[in-house]
């Protein structure tokens, strides 16, 4: 039998035309129900071919086909200011050692990055930048014995002096020396440091925690123990200091930044700790508050993991339904990139960079008393029913959860 026309219906024979039925007809979908996208063409590459260009043209399929996808979703549907999306990045894996704080910083700048959830360590790496203490290119094809020897630290192909991780260590310990002795959140803590970055830091142009702080983004660390920041923050109290992060303030912060959004989206780099830290809000709100906001709206994300092995990085938006974390009605706004991030990640950001146009920054650090309040009085009204010791509490301000900033 002979192929159908490669455009157009299928020929309508006199023979079987008495048996045949439109697309869609009885339940059924024809081909024209499914071939709804673009069609696939082999386009030359020219030179100076831009990024969007290449995205837009030569991204078509597979892997390349999500990262399309991603790019599109976040420089058309979530930048788009009609749209109101706070968005935020969460971060896992080395990723600012590698250089990739670059398109954050960038994407901070332009107003495309509202608040970050990340692992202390990007943070820490994060600081050797400001300070100017160099970290090299370098290969995986070296002796680790001889490299410990030597005195140098590898992270897979990236290589510095163990001096660059004693000379930050020592620098965390005396500015913390000159912040509150109080319990505070992540994000305080960061601000803090970020600014501190600001005042001495060498080359505070380079480090994501400086211009966080300067342009009022704020960075949330899931866990604060698990990292040189943390680590050297526990020999602070081992001297006698009474700085302290307390997690629950990071639980507060992030769900009243969710709760008084318009639309809610992420950027997933990785996954991990991060990722599920961000994704609680909805059910912190709807599960355990009583406020039913639906779910997050916008979703991306890059990762390797894949979803049979069962754990949270390679847990789908699909899944993430189940739970609440996304609206139901939103999942063709979901893509998940299966790559390196530190390839799909900077084309995706260049995209939006080359698309989209700037946003006006919400700048969230410098509204969280305002978000708290509005977060505590909707907990009062929605999760506090008469009766309720929960709601009588929230109500009487026994619950204090705001510090002063």
């Amino acid at each position: 039998m002979p192929h159908r026309p490669h455009e157009g219906p299928a020929p309508n024979h006199d023979h079987d035309a008495d048996h045949q039925s439109p697309p869609g007809a009885n339940g059924a979908a024809g081909p024209g129900d499914y071939l709804t996208g673009e069609r696939i063409v082999a386009r030359p590459l020219v030179p100076g071919v831009s990024v969007a260009d290449l995205i837009d043209g030569s991204f078509q399929a597979y892997n390349a086909g999500r990262i399309n996808e991603a790019a599109r979703l976040f420089a058309r549907r979530m930048l788009d200011p009609e749209q109101d999306v706070t968005i935020c990045l969460t971060i896992a894996g080395a990723m600012t050692p590698a250089g990739v704080g670059g398109g954050i910083i960038t994407l901070m700048e332009r107003g495309a990055i509202d608040f970050m959830v990340s692992t202390g360590a990007n943070l820490y790496h994060d600081i050797h930048h400001a300070l100017n203490y160099a970290l090299h290119r370098g290969t995986f094809k070296l002796s680790d014995t001889e490299l410990h020897e030597a005195g140098v630290i590898r992270i897979y192909d990236v290589l510095f002096r163990d001096e660059v991780l004693l000379d930050t260590d020592r620098f965390l310990r005396e500015i913390f020396k000159t912040f509150p002795q109080r319990p505070m959140s992540t994000a305080e803590l960061h601000y803090l440091i970020g600014q501190k970055l600001l005042e001495l830091g060498v080359d505070a142009e380079h480090s994501v925690l400086a211009l966080a702080a300067r342009w009022n983004v704020p960075i949330y660390t899931s866990s604060p123990g698990d990292s040189s920041i943390g680590m050297n923050l526990a020999r602070h109290q081992l001297d006698g200091g009474g700085l302290t992060i307390d997690p629950f303030f990071d639980v507060h912060e992030t769900t009243a930044i969710v709760h008084a959004a318009t639309r809610n989206g992420v950027i997933i780099l990785g996954g991990g700790s991060p990722k599920n830290f961000y994704l609680q809000t909805q059910p912190q709100l709807w599960e355990v508050l009583g406020i039913n906001k639906g779910g997050h709206d916008f979703f991306i994300q890059i990762t390797q993991d894949a979803p049979h092995w069962g754990g949270l990085s390679g847990a789908t938006p699909s899944e993430a339904v189940s739970w609440g974390k996304i609206k139901p009605d939103m999942l063709e706004d979901t893509v998940v990139v299966y790559a390196d991030t530190t390839i799909a990640f900077p084309l995706i950001a260049a995209y939006a960079v080359s698309v989209a146009a700037p946003r006006t920054r919400k700048e969230l650090y410098r509204r969280l008393p305002e978000l708290m309040t509005a977060l505590r009085e909707a907990y009062a009204r929605g999760a506090g029913k008469p009766g309720d010791p929960a709601a009588s509490e929230a109500e009487a301000g026994k619950v204090e959860i705001d510090r002063d900033r």
